[in-house]
């Protein structure tokens, strides 16, 4: 016997859901993995972290630090930028400023040297001084900068820098 024709239209959407609904929802998970992860909204801060990837709290990042310290830290898009400790009359607090540490040249993580007060690339040797501005090449361009604040929990935030570069008086090439 066989079935007549609106059974067996019944059964070939029902095996085609079956089938493609999983299929879809396996193809859309396998696309998500294509997708980069938003690293805050649009003009949004974010905390700052550690090498651990713990958040870094400001009470604890100026516990051992004296004026112009700095440290590593994980900020926007994943770069890592320099946090700048500052004293003024006793009073211990954080820069308002964080300087991206990836060279302009080639995009080296430029480290500080403390010793000479300055930052220096290992990879070609392009030197910026303490704001991160550019005083030696083949660096055609100075440090990017991003904003620092502290919300209420003590987190350093890091925030975007769109106004004009102090340093050069120019506008922000990393916009």
């Amino acid at each position: 016997m066989v079935p007549d024709m609106a059974k067996r239209n019944t059964m070939n959407l029902l095996l085609a859901g079956a089938v493609g609904m999983p299929a879809t929802i396996g193809l859309g998970i396998y696309a998500g993995f294509f997708v980069p992860p938003k690293v805050g909204g649009a003009g949004g801060a974010v905390a700052a972290k550690d090498a651990l990837g713990n958040i870094v709290k400001k009470e604890k990042f100026l516990a051992n630090k004296r004026d112009l310290d700095r440290e590593l830290v994980e900020g926007l898009k994943g770069d890592a930028f320099w946090v700048i400790a500052k004293e003024e009359n006793g009073v211990k607090d954080v820069e308002y400023y964080a300087i991206n540490a990836t060279c302009t040249h080639l995009g080296c993580v430029v480290p500080w040297n403390k010793a000479e007060t300055k930052y220096k690339c290992p990879c070609h040797g392009s030197q910026y001084d303490k704001t991160g501005k550019v005083v030696r090449g083949p660096a055609p361009l100075s440090l990017a900068l991003a904003h620092v604040e502290i919300d209420s929990s003590d987190n350093i935030l890091l925030k975007p820098w769109s106004e004009t570069d102090f340093r050069t008086g120019t506008e922000p090439w990393w916009k």
